[in-house]
């Protein structure tokens, strides 16, 4: 696997697509982080690690769908700055997606933010991935 956070995000997007609950991932710090952003932003209904058979464990998502229509709170979710080509920018040209109905997570100097927070803080850095 090259692209660690291109599998979580494609493992996330398959399991809405199949309409299951949980989804299970090799846990990495940076994909605690993208998963506290996303639980903190509302996209998931909560996640853990368990200890497995690999060092760092194993990272699991419960997805978050309405009750009622049966629809995933994630309509997309697509990674944006990839190993080939990376997609850094400014604290000036950060990205707003869905006119700022969406989020962009970046990774900064100061850990993996959203667009909001980093525009706030004015730091820029690699736009890993949008969602909405």
């Amino acid at each position: 696997m090259t692209d660690p956070i291109a599998d979580l995000l494609t493992r996330i997007r398959n399991a809405i697509m199949a309409g299951h609950k949980v989804v299970e991932a090799p846990a990495s710090n940076l994909k605690k982080e993208i998963a506290r952003i996303l639980f903190e932003k509302g996209y998931i209904l909560s996640y853990k690690v368990v200890e497995g058979d690999n060092p760092q464990g194993i990272l699991k998502i419960a997805l978050k769908y309405n009750p009622r229509s049966k629809q995933p709170a994630i309509k997309k979710i697509e990674r944006a700055s990839r190993p080939g080509l990376r997609k850094y920018t400014g604290a000036d040209d950060l990205p707003r997606v869905l006119n700022g109905l969406g989020i962009a997570i970046i990774s900064t100097s100061r850990g993996l933010m959203t667009d909001k927070e980093a525009r706030n803080e004015k730091v820029g850095g690699e736009v890993l991935c949008y969602v909405y």
